[in-house]
Formats: C-alpha cells, sequence, structure tokens
C-alpha cells in the first residue's frame, strides 16, 4: 500500500516537474520576471519623484560650489532613482539660462554615482544567503565604482583646468560638439514606454484613486513588485540557463567583452535605463549564472547607452539659439565624461573589480552594514556636504 501511495505521489508531481524543468517555459517566465521588474523599477522612480521631486529642483538649481554641486547630483539622482530624470531637469535650466551651464557638469557627474543606488538595493534581495550575497553585492558595486573613480579622477581635473585657462577639458569639448551638432534630427525611442503601458497606467491610476500618500504608496507597490519579480527572475534563470540558453549568454550575449559591452548599450538605449539594465544582471551574478568580469563591460556599455536616448531626442528639438547650445553641451558633457571613463578604467578594469570584490567580501560577513553603506555613501555624505553649505560656509 505504501509502494502504491508513493507512486501515486510521483505520478502528481511528475507534470509539474516536467513543466517547472521546461526551458522555454522558464524562459517565459524570465522574460515574463523582467517585464514586471522594470515595471517595479518605473513605479519607485515614480514614488521617489513625487516624494522628493521639487525638492530635487530646488537643490539642483541653488548651487555654484562645484563640489555642492556634485553632492547635489549624487543626493538628488539616489532620491529619485534615476540619472535620467536629473539630467533632463539640468538640461532644463541650462535652456533657461544658459549661464548655469559650468555649474551643471559637477551635478552630471554627480548623477552617475548617484543612479548606481538602484543596483545596491536590488542586491539586498539575496542578503539571507551569504555567498549568493557576495556575488550579487560585487556585482552591483562593479558599476559603483566606475562611476565613483571616474568621478574621483576627472572631477579634479577639470576644475583644475578650469581654474587655469577658465573653461574646463569637458566645458570646451561639450560646447564645440554641441555648435556641430545644432539643427541635426535626432529620433526618439519609445517602444518600451508602449510595452509597459497597458500595466503601469492601469497601477498608477489604481494608486492615484487612493487618494493619501501618492508617493510613499506608489513607492510601496514599486518594491513589492520589484523584489518578487527578482526572486522569479532568479529561479527561472537558474532553470533555463541548462543547455541552450546558457550557450546563448555565454557565446553570444557574454561572449567577450565587445558582445557584452554591446549588449549594454543597445538594451539601454532600448529600456532608457541604466539603472534598469545594470540591476537586471545583478541577480545573475548572484545566482552564479554570470561573473563579475562578464558584466563590467556590459554595465559600460549602459553608460553609454543611457547617454544616447536623451541626446538623440535632444537633437530632434534643437534650434540655433545660445540656450540650446548650452542645453546640448551639458548632455554631451554626459557622453563624454563616460567616455573618458572607460577608456581609462576599462584598461585598468582590475582596480574596480578587486574594490568591489573586497567590500563584497567584507559585507557578506557583515550583512546588516549593507544598509548602512547604502544609507551613508548615497545620502548621507552628500547630505552632510549640502547641509555644511547651507548652513556654515
Amino acid at each position: 500500500m505504501a509502494e502504491d501511495r508513493s507512486s501515486w505521489r510521483f505520478k502528481r508531481s511528475g507534470p509539474i516537474q516536467t513543466i517547472l524543468g521546461n526551458q522555454g517555459f522558464n524562459l517565459f517566465l524570465f522574460f515574463l520576471a523582467v517585464y514586471f521588474f522594470i515595471i517595479g523599477v518605473k513605479l519607485m522612480g515614480s514614488g521617489f519623484k513625487l516624494m522628493g521631486k521639487d525638492f530635487s529642483q530646488e537643490l539642483i538649481a541653488s548651487t555654484s560650489n562645484p563640489v555642492v554641486g556634485l553632492a547635489i547630483g549624487i543626493f538628488a539622482t539616489a532620491l529619485v532613482q534615476s540619472s535620467s530624470a536629473t539630467t533632463s531637469m539640468v538640461v532644463t535650466m541650462v535652456l533657461a539660462n544658459p549661464g548655469f551651464y559650468p555649474n551643471a557638469i559637477p551635478i552630471v557627474m554627480g548623477a552617475n554615482i548617484g543612479t548606481s543606488v538602484t543596483n545596491v538595493i536590488v542586491s539586498l534581495s539575496h542578503i539571507r544567503n551569504a555567498e549568493s550575497f557576495r556575488r550579487a553585492f560585487s556585482g552591483a558595486l562593479v558599476h559603483d565604482f566606475f562611476n565613483l573613480l571616474s568621478v574621483l579622477l576627472l572631477f579634479p581635473i577639470e576644475l583644475l583646468v578650469r581654474e587655469l585657462t577658465g573653461k574646463g577639458i569637458l566645458e570646451r569639448v561639450a560646447y564645440w560638439a554641441a555648435g556641430a551638432l545644432l539643427g541635426k534630427k535626432g529620433v526618439e525611442f519609445e517602444l518600451i514606454d508602449h510595452l509597459l503601458r497597458p500595466l503601469l497606467e492601469p497601477i498608477t491610476e489604481l494608486i492615484s484613486t487612493i487618494g493619501m500618500h501618492e508617493g510613499v504608496v506608489t513607492l510601496i507597490v514599486g518594491t513589492a513588485i520589484l523584489f518578487a519579480a527578482l526572486v522569479l527572475i532568479t529561479r527561472s534563470a537558474r532553470r533555463a540557463i541548462e543547455g541552450r540558453v546558457q550557450k546563448v549568454l555565454d557565446r553570444y550575449l557574454f561572449k567577450n567583452d565587445a558582445t557584452s559591452f554591446s549588449f549594454g548599450l543597445l538594451l539601454t538605449t532600448f529600456v532608457q535605463s541604466s539603472s534598469v539594465t545594470t540591476s537586471l544582471v545583478v541577480p545573475l551574478v548572484g545566482g552564479g549564472i554570470l561573473s563579475i568580469y562578464q558584466i563590467y563591460p556590459y554595465s559600460l556599455g549602459a553608460n553609454i547607452g543611457t547617454t544616447i536616448t536623451a541626446l538623440l531626442a535632444a537633437l530632434a528639438t534643437l534650434t540655433p539659439c545660445e540656450g540650446s547650445k548650452m542645453a546640448l553641451s551639458i548632455s554631451l558633457v554626459h557622453l563624454f565624461f563616460n567616455m573618458c571613463g572607460i577608456l581609462i578604467f576599462y584598461p585598468l578594469r582590475k582596480v574596480p573589480i578587486t574594490l568591489a570584490r573586497w567590500t563584497a567580501e567584507y559585507m557578506s560577513w557583515h550583512r546588516k552594514w549593507a544598509i548602512l553603506f547604502i544609507i551613508v555613501v548615497f545620502f548621507g555624505i552628500p547630505g552632510m556636504v549640502i547641509l555644511m553649505d547651507r548652513f556654515i560656509f
């Protein structure tokens, strides 16, 4: 009788195991989870914007000190979780006030650091398992350290050259390039918005009908969707990578640095958010599917991709006037800054990768410090700089 029950349980679980083990089905679940992951990121960004948009605009417009501008770029971007949002506000301000252009450059540099907060938040979904968290946290930090090292090197050089010659290197080159490009036509990529709209709009409308703390509710819903999607991404990816799918990842998308870089660039241009594309691979690193060396060039490509869409869109609307030229210039500063960082820290990639691995190793043994790390790096230090500028200097 016991044998019959065992056989019955085996037969009952057989079809379920077959479905769960099917690569096609798990691949479908993976892409479905990616879709909801992007929905979650968009909702989180909207929530932060609703809570802090006016505050961020006030911060951005209120400084002429380069160091404070850098801190504002980090803080404001971490607050709204979108470098695109910060740079868009900066471009608008430069368009209205061309004289703000030099002050906007440090803010754009800071935005590059602030946007990587999403990666670190995503890695927290692995915090219960030390080994998985170590991998995920290193995968998140490699992008952070690239951006941080680029700023630590290029920001002082820009300030020094500006002090000696009156204009910084990026300031001069971007202004010259804007003059050459002014009046050219660009293209806006809106396909991803059309794909998200059927689900994103009903969710936001439903939240707005609640009528209480819209920003907070949007943030909570977005966070819940994001972490649920992350769990599904990790589990479905592990099952889906066996066999053919794993070969696609290893042999094509992440075959070498060139393909990885191109994939990151194209995907970010399509999705219009480096926060989405770089944080998307964090659970794959945490699950041992990809390595930190494979995603490093992918992250560099994402850094370029995040600047292209806004640049092309700007080219479509610009007119030959000084404000438009300065607005295009600040968009080009973002592009050239990332390009310079890649030219320096791609050959020296062992530096950010080693720093990311060392930090992740330490945090895996002291996981509670990871949350403090986010608060201090992205909000605490920049916030202290801003407050000191407001009340002391």
